[in-house]
């Protein structure tokens, strides 16, 4: 049986998702899942399939023939310069729609003449347009090999910004998105913000006045800032260094508040290296029906990262937490200054202590932080979606 939110005109049609790769569970991750909750039936095409996938997306997949390689080499970066020809190579003859889900390659693929491709676009591959050096170094690449991956750099450019043709519609999923669209593809693009899944709306929002909120802190004697009675501050995502997690855990040590870090990541053990003897604690990976508490009984979320997007700080929301939060990127289109969080201008300890000082002074409703979030709903992305494939 069809969903009964599915228009009565798209079953008709023969619809087919594309991704980069699926490796690991996090926002792109849950954009596909909700395009699936729309289009049930529709396979989904992805250049290597990882064990870390969600067990959710794993129906009804086609991977490339590098699976075979991934196999062999299971960091997918590796493969950097084979996938433009592994999203070239899926067989997308007979469909109508080709809607792809994309950060890095998917949307290189070569639909029909006859389908229109709608691209979901998290960015522009981040790491070759804006992030190349800083991407090179946490590689650990120099000489020789540093100087042949600038090379494909230089040709994976050129292929990325070419096939930019093959999209009849962009979707952004930021308004820092569809400036990096415009900027690199030259192409207008559509706002669609990714969805916070319902599971988050569904925890009880503790009461304003409880326990955490910030009106009752205080500063201590024996450290620059004190939270009393504030179980812990918060962060979540992978743990990879453009996400800044370091500065967090630098920041809880000068700072002396309590932080508890929930994710895992190829920079863990450098965190947890830095993060020694100090007041913070990892969780590492959390199931995904044990996130709404831990984001409910946190002070707030800490957000260090210059995210496109970023749904971590919407579930927050969607849990009625407040965000502290660096001031670029998709935070700005989600968090509310004053209302709904508070932002830091720079990522240094001393401009995060002076967001903290300031979130000391505020208090949040955490039902209207909740409120705030539900323009962000699946629910509501999924109508958006269908509207903007319909129209």
């Amino acid at each position: 049986m069809l969903p009964a939110y599915l228009p009565t005109c798209l079953p008709a049609l023969r619809i087919a998702i594309t991704t980069d790769w699926l490796t690991a569970s996090g926002g792109a991750e849950r954009v596909i899942a909700e395009m699936r909750k729309i289009f049930p039936f529709a396979p989904l095409f992805t250049t290597v399939l990882g064990e870390g996938c969600p067990e959710y997306l794993r129906h009804n997949v086609h991977s490339s023939r590098l699976q075979k390689l991934h196999c062999i080499f299971p960091d997918h970066r590796l493969l950097l310069p084979l996938l433009p020809k592994a999203v070239e190579s899926w067989d997308l003859r007979g469909y109508d729609i080709v809607l792809s889900s994309s950060h890095a390659v998917a949307k290189g693929c070569i639909p029909p003449s006859t389908a229109r491709h709608i691209c979901y676009c998290h960015t522009p591959m981040r790491y070759i347009w804006e992030m190349e050096e800083k991407y090179l170094d946490d590689l650990g690449l120099f000489g020789p090999a540093r100087s042949f991956v600038k090379w494909q750099f230089g040709k994976l450019r050129k292929w990325d910004r070419t096939t930019a043709k093959r999209v009849d519609l962009f979707i952004a999923n930021s308004h820092t998105t569809q400036e990096r669209i415009r900027r690199i593809y030259s192409r207008e693009s559509i706002v669609l913000h990714p969805p916070v899944d319902d599971q988050f709306f569904q925890f009880p929002v503790r009461m304003s006045g409880a326990g955490l909120r910030t009106k009752d802190m205080g500063l201590g004697a024996h450290s620059p800032l004190s939270l009393v009675p504030s179980p812990y501050f918060l962060a979540v995502g992978r743990l990879v260094p453009y996400k800044r997690f370091d500065l967090l855990i630098e920041a809880s040590r000068t700072l002396g508040f309590p932080l508890t870090i929930a994710g895992i990541g190829s920079d863990l053990p450098r965190l947890k290296r830095l993060a020694q003897g100090s007041g913070v604690t990892f969780l590492e990976h959390v199931p995904e029906d044990a996130l709404p508490k831990l984001y409910s009984d946190a002070t707030a979320l800490l957000f260090p990262a210059h995210e496109d997007a970023g749904i971590v700080p919407l579930e927050s929301q969607a849990c009625g937490t407040p965000v502290i939060a660096f001031k670029k990127g998709g935070v700005l289109d989600t968090v509310l200054e004053g209302k709904t969080g508070i932002f830091f201008e720079k990522q240094t300890v001393a401009a995060l202590k002076v967001a903290l000082e300031k979130f000391r002074k505020t208090s949040f409703d955490p039902k209207f932080i909740r409120e705030h979030a539900r323009k962000f709903s699946s629910e509501k992305f999924r109508d958006k979606l269908q509207e903007i494939i319909t129209s």
